[in-house]
């Protein structure tokens, strides 16, 4: 899959904004906004925009990170900035341990954001790929609103849409990513807000044959903080279909049944 690894931005554009003055601001080059953003005839006048519309901006050459980052607009509340991602202020604050108070956040402030950029090849359909990812349709739509050259019937080649990473109130997945392969030794990494600091996983294939038993996994810091999580894929039978779900979860301290459950779409 056309996963455009790197760091990202997103932001919303403000009266005065041109491309020119954006691109020179982040150092990244005129012509690749224009192409990520379809900001080109027949769908768009070039360089055309319009304060408020939300502009995916990347940075070129490809490093060791790979993160995006919404720049806080005025108006903006954590809560506004969580509901396009369907996160929750807890979680937004808790991938961003600079906000002390997640009811003050300011203009300007870059704020780690729980989704990746995917971009488009020829062909390609919103709902296909919500299918192909398990990401419902409407948080695709939800995610990329307002955006320039945006539209959920037809996607061009080329463009970079924003996709919201898997997530529960207490858990966010950001490896594997949806729509992935994945082999037995690959990392699994979040971040969780757990009891005594434990979360489990498993791996199910379409049929619901249990390809990887129920794992045990530790995150850094329990709750009421957030705890970073990784380890390596473990499989212990075949899978019997080409594709399925990962499972990660936490299990509840009452009665043991799952809770937070956060399901990854992955393929074999």
């Amino acid at each position: 899959m056309p996963i455009v690894e790197g760091i990202h931005y997103l932001y919303k554009i403000r009266s005065g904004d041109t491309l020119y003055s954006i691109s020179q601001r982040f150092g990244s080059p005129l012509q690749l906004i224009e192409q990520t953003n379809a900001l080109f005839p027949p769908f768009m006048e070039p360089s055309l925009i319009f304060p408020g519309q939300l502009i995916v901006i990347s940075e070129i050459g490809i490093g060791q990170r790979s993160a995006i980052y919404y720049i806080v607009s005025p108006g903006d509340t954590l809560y506004s900035i969580g509901q396009r991602f369907s996160a929750t202020p807890d979680i937004m604050a808790g991938m961003n341990p600079q906000i002390t108070n997640i009811n003050l956040i300011y203009p300007g402030l870059p704020l780690n954001i729980p989704a990746f950029i995917y971009e488009v090849e020829m062909g390609q359909t919103l709902y296909g790929l919500s299918r192909g990812m398990g990401i419902p349709l409407n948080e695709l739509i939800k995610a990329n609103q307002e955006r320039p050259g945006f539209s959920p019937d037809v996607l061009m080649e080329g463009y970079r849409l924003i996709v919201p990473l898997p997530l529960s109130r207490n858990i966010v997945v950001f490896r594997p990513l949806p729509g992935t392969r994945v082999v037995p030794g690959q990392a699994i990494e979040g971040i969780a807000r757990a009891f005594e600091a434990v979360i489990n996983y498993q791996v199910r294939d379409d049929q619901g044959v249990i390809v990887t038993d129920e794992k045990y996994l530790a995150t850094s810091a329990g709750a009421p903080v957030y705890g970073s999580f990784s380890t390596a894929l473990v499989m212990n039978r075949t899978p019997t279909t080409t594709s399925g779900e990962l499972w990660v979860y936490s299990r509840s301290a009452k009665d043991g049944r799952i809770i937070d459950l956060v399901q990854v779409r992955v393929y074999f």
